[in-house]
């Protein structure tokens, strides 16, 4: 009987090309690159952050495939599009633990069953390692913002164009509008 060779932190640093991965389930769990649209509205979403922060110090603006290191079960990284981070910096390694502020933004290939049911685990799996507030961004839907807060899972808050998006007490006093992620 063979065992399951788990994935570590180690090879999170060794993907290939740089590529963007998280661990799941001890597997290295590969992320393919995006397009136009969802690369410009969660550059659009970090650049907003970056300002604010030069603004109102107390927290770091993180931009797309950066590591954070979690201790889940089920889960040991995360790599979200945009995010809000309170924590330490790390110099050149990845961050320990999740940002309080996550944003999700759905790429081409993100609108099956399948990916629905990945989506819900990976808001539980935020959660649960002590993330506040995660935004599921779908420029494919009316619905383009589904804010979730780690209080109340199951009844997210929507944005629509014409809207301004904010991330609650999370990141008191940042918000965006929701046509920008459209530029």
């Amino acid at each position: 009987m063979t065992s399951k060779v788990q994935a570590t932190i180690e090879d999170l640093y060794k993907v290939p090309e740089n590529g963007k991965a998280e661990i799941i389930d001890g597997e290295l769990v590969l992320m393919s690159p995006t397009g136009f649209l969802p690369s410009r509205a969660a550059g659009t979403i970090y650049m907003s952050l970056f300002q604010y922060e030069r603004n109102i110090p107390g927290g770091y603006a993180i931009a797309d495939n950066t590591g954070f290191i979690v201790n889940l079960p089920n889960r040991r990284s995360f790599s979200p599009d945009a995010a809000w981070y309170i924590g330490k910096p790390t110099g050149m390694k990845f961050l320990e633990g999740a940002p309080v502020f996550a944003v999700e933004v759905r790429s081409e290939d993100d609108y099956w069953p399948r990916v629905e049911r990945k989506m819900a685990e990976k808001l539980r799996d935020y959660f649960a390692a002590g993330t506040k507030f995660v935004w599921d961004v779908d420029l494919l839907s009316e619905d383009v913002v589904r804010a979730y807060h780690a209080s109340n899972p199951d009844d997210p808050i929507i944005f629509r164009r014409g809207e301004i998006a904010d991330a609650g007490d999370v990141v008191p006093g940042w918000s965006i509008a929701v046509d920008d992620l459209f530029s």
